[in-house]
């Protein structure tokens, strides 16, 4: 358990106080534990501290002493070691886990079967079909099953979201991210399970209904010698028959962090490393003349045109998006309701890395979504210990 877009108005996690409303009581919160102290956690503990809604009881991580320190010398928040004792406390509704993703499927299941709502770190676990599990047993208990894909509750992925959904983009014809810098190769991942789950998310969460991916192709290579892939290239196929293609790249010694998303009425460009304007939205493209529009006096003319017009960038509110995460757990929880970012977008994601490791191991080929299968990615040892 050792760790590891708003519009003007309010967002969800920015509450701001109306002088003379008290805010509410203690007993009102829901009870809440994070597992794992080590590199997210503190994040965690942090904003759940901050959400009015919730009401934060435990840090468990097998590092007491981690814990403490993560706490400081005065916190009223308990620290432990026991899993167990965090779930037997009534007080406690939800748990947030933030551990390494080999541990998730044990804690999850844990928490779920304690009649707990959890939110949980990504990978939601290592397999898919443990994560198609939890989501059934989560939604057969009426739990709350989240996934913290936290870059969907930036304010600019909240509001690529709405363009892309309210049909100011068109249909939808590509999206090309670019996720690079000279990173830290991980010991246990390559760089497609280290970094392409930001831009899967996003993809999973903009799409409009009924446009859902059906096949993946990766390419990778691993130039120095590190036993994995440090540059892989990622194309997703489309079900309206467009492609989503990824970039990431622990080698570059120059950071990126680029996302183009063509339709048939405008182009967005988000560049996250620019905060002047980190949205545009170009009324640029290509426009094909229709078959049925064609007349004899045009036909022998070029059936393509470009379109050149303006380019907007929208207003953006700065704020922390782990907020937004902590006060859309506590909303989905009081309200009912499954949180944007559920157990199933999880799944779905988690299906899209699986198909594209197989699509590594046969040197590139195209690997349907539903039947990629899950692929080893701990060893047998290790699956056992979290288990």
């Amino acid at each position: 358990m050792t760790s590891s877009g708003e519009q003007a108005h309010e967002a969800p996690g920015e509450h701001v106080p109306t002088p003379g409303v008290p805010e509410p009581r203690v007993a009102e919160r829901i009870g809440m534990a994070v597992v794992g102290a080590g590199y997210w956690g503190p994040n965690l503990v942090r904003n759940a501290q901050q959400t009015a809604a919730l009401r934060l009881h435990w840090l468990c991580d097998l590092d007491e002493a981690r814990s403490r320190r993560v706490l400081g010398e005065y916190s009223t928040v308990r620290s432990t070691t026991s899993f167990e004792q965090v779930l037997a406390d009534e007080r406690v509704q939800a748990v947030a886990i933030a551990t390494p993703a080999a541990a998730h499927y044990k804690l999850v299941r844990a928490a779920l079967e304690a009649g707990k709502h959890v939110l949980v770190e990504k990978p939601i676990t290592t397999s898919a079909d443990d994560a198609a599990e939890l989501c059934e047993l989560a939604e057969a208990r009426g739990l709350v099953l989240m996934c913290d894909h936290t870059f969907c509750y930036t304010p600019v992925v909240r509001r690529i979201r709405e363009l892309v959904h309210g049909g100011e983009l068109g249909d939808i014809q590509f999206f090309d991210s670019v996720r690079i810098n000279l990173g830290l190769v991980q010991p246990d991942v390559d760089v497609l399970w280290d970094l392409a789950p930001h831009d899967l998310s996003i993809l999973d969460f903009v799409l409009p209904p009924g446009v859902e991916p059906v096949g993946v192709s990766a390419q990778g290579a691993d130039p120095i010698g590190a036993g994995r892939a440090c540059v892989a290239y990622l194309t997703v196929r489309l079900s309206n028959g467009a492609l989503a293609h990824c970039h990431v790249n622990w080698l570059s010694p120059t950071k990126v962090r680029t996302t183009m998303i063509g339709g048939s009425r405008r182009t967005l460009v988000w560049d996250d490393l620019n905060p002047q304007a980190r949205l545009a939205v170009h009324d640029r493209g290509v426009d094909l003349t229709p078959p049925d529009e064609l007349t004899d006096a045009i036909r022998h003319q070029a059936l393509i045109s470009y379109r050149v017009g303006e380019m907007v960038a929208p207003a953006l509110v700065e704020q922390e998006a782990l907020r937004n995460v902590m006060a859309e757990f506590a909303a989905s929880i009081t309200e009912g309701r499954a949180p944007l970012t559920d157990g199933r977008s999880g799944l779905r994601v988690l299906r899209l890395l699986h198909a594209a490791s197989r699509s590594l191991e046969l040197g590139g080929a195209t690997v349907p979504v539903e039947s990629a299968g899950d692929v080893e990615l701990i060893t047998a040892q290790e699956r056992a210990t979290a288990r």
